[in-house]
């Protein structure tokens, strides 16, 4: 049974259960949607959605501890440079001795803090619901080239790949009584020993997986591919799927009548 990485762990929920190309529908449909609409209260509506979301998927400790680790930081940054700073602050809403904060200013970077934390909150819960064999195995059935698949699911798989293979190279070498704790300068020396065996490890794994791909005739042309992982498509999946649609189509009309003043 092949491993699953660090960033997937299964708790049969419904959102776990929907098809991959689903959720990506819906981390570029919302996301989008967002980007174009004009201003930020679509994507709070959203945001507040995806916490929804997020307990339902049986991830909101995690959910809200990276959208707020994330989004407090960005917020007051951009509160700052644009409240302050932006070119189309017309309308000074408070002032700080030198500084001016401009209306116009925080509300483009409402726009954009909403924006990046729809991205950011629905790529994760995609992430985290999601098993890297089912998306590469959905992203193969809608069209994508099998060698296409194979470059996906390893590009995924490197970061968690790479960490366990640390912390097994970490837990031999503190078994050999190397130091590796202590303040940073401690921690720097000690994670200088593993680059070399990181590196020539990972290279000796893709050459391996290489010969392994080509055993396995993984380049023959004139076949149709199988994949171990199922991936099936439910109603559920084909309501959401024409509600994400429509709702873009929506949102960008909505878009074009508030450009033209019309509503």
């Amino acid at each position: 049974m092949a491993k699953i990485s660090n960033s997937f762990v299964p708790k049969d929920t419904i959102i776990e259960e929907l098809n991959p190309m689903t959720k990506i529908l819906a981390v570029f449909s919302l996301g989008l949607g967002t980007l174009i609409f004009p201003n930020s209260w679509l994507g709070l509506i959203i945001i507040i959605g995806l916490f929804f979301v997020a307990y339902l998927a049986k991830t909101l400790k995690d959910f809200t501890k990276i959208m707020f680790g994330f989004g407090i930081p960005i917020t007051v940054m951009l509160m700052f440079i644009q409240g302050c700073y932006s070119p189309k602050n017309v309308t000074i809403i408070a002032e700080f001795g030198f500084l001016q904060v401009g209306l116009e200013g925080v509300l483009y970077a409402f726009k954009i803090i909403s924006t990046l934390l729809v991205f950011l909150g629905t790529f994760y819960i995609m992430n985290k619901t999601t098993y890297t064999g089912k998306l590469v195995a959905a992203l193969t059935n809608s069209g994508l080239p099998p060698k296409a698949g194979y470059l996906v699911l390893a590009s995924l798989n490197v970061v968690p790949q790479m960490q366990r293979r640390m912390e097994v190279i970490q837990e031999a070498q503190g078994a050999r009584g190397v130091e590796i704790g202590g303040g940073i300068i401690a921690r720097i020396k000690a994670y200088i020993p593993l680059l070399g065996p990181v590196v020539m490890s990972a290279l000796t794994d893709a050459q391996e997986r290489g010969m392994t791909l080509e055993t396995r005739g993984f380049g023959i042309t004139g076949v149709k591919q199988t994949s171990y992982v199922e991936v099936t498509q439910s109603n559920l999946d084909r309501i959401l799927k024409a509600i994400l649609i429509l709702f873009f189509i929506i949102v960008v009309i909505l878009t074009v009548l508030m450009k033209l003043n019309i509503i």
